[in-house]
């Protein structure tokens, strides 16, 4: 079963400027949202095949509209992540159908590699409520510059029967990092740690 998309939503967020300093270059992130219907809203269902395979779907389709959105060579990704809102006729379960099982795999080829597992959150809402899209460096989780987030909200979704699905990525770390640990350069990104 194909996801049925009611809409698409790509942003794209440029910090230029932080406590009065110039970022040079600018840190730049992206999130592309799909909000589509939840074909379980409503009714519980054991076997969630069906969502499993969206997830697949919409790793590869939001993974390669986030990497345009920014402009640059999938190889150029630094972070990624991942998250779902659930409208109040679904379960949390569901938004994990979708981003756990499969998604990661297209989203990853999306980026060119992505050693390091890709951060998530899940939640259930409704129209126009925030969602977090948690970042972490594609290839080593340790490297704590990289350790941020994303917010976004769409003024009319998740609808009730339907499911918010979000994938951000960025092309560097938080604006000013100083606060230790590996660095981008130090991490060799071949156990998704380090």
């Amino acid at each position: 079963m194909p996801a049925n998309i009611r809409k698409i939503v790509v942003v794209v967020e440029e910090t230029r400027r932080e406590m009065g300093r110039e970022i040079a270059p600018p840190t730049r992130r992206a999130a592309a949202v799909a909000i589509i219907a939840n074909p379980f809203a409503g009714r519980y269902q054991e076997d969630l095949e069906d969502l499993m395979a969206i997830g697949e779907e919409l790793g590869d389709l939001l993974g390669r509209r986030a990497v345009a959105a920014l402009g640059v060579a999938p190889g150029m990704i630094e972070s990624y992540g991942k998250a779902a809102m659930v409208g109040e006729n679904g379960e949390l379960e569901h938004a994990a159908a979708i981003l756990h099982p499969r998604l990661g795999k297209p989203l990853r080829a999306a980026v060119e590699k992505g050693a390091a597992l890709v951060p998530s959150s899940k939640k259930m809402g409704g129209p126009g409520q925030p969602l977090d899209i948690p970042l972490g460096h594609k290839d080593a989780a340790y490297v704590r510059s990289h350790f941020d987030g994303m917010e976004v909200r769409v003024n009319d979704a998740p609808r009730a029967n339907e499911i918010m699905v979000a994938i951000a990525v960025a092309d560097s770390g938080r604006p000013l990092p100083r606060v230790g640990g590996l660095t981008k350069d130090e991490a060799k990104g071949e156990d998704g740690l380090r």
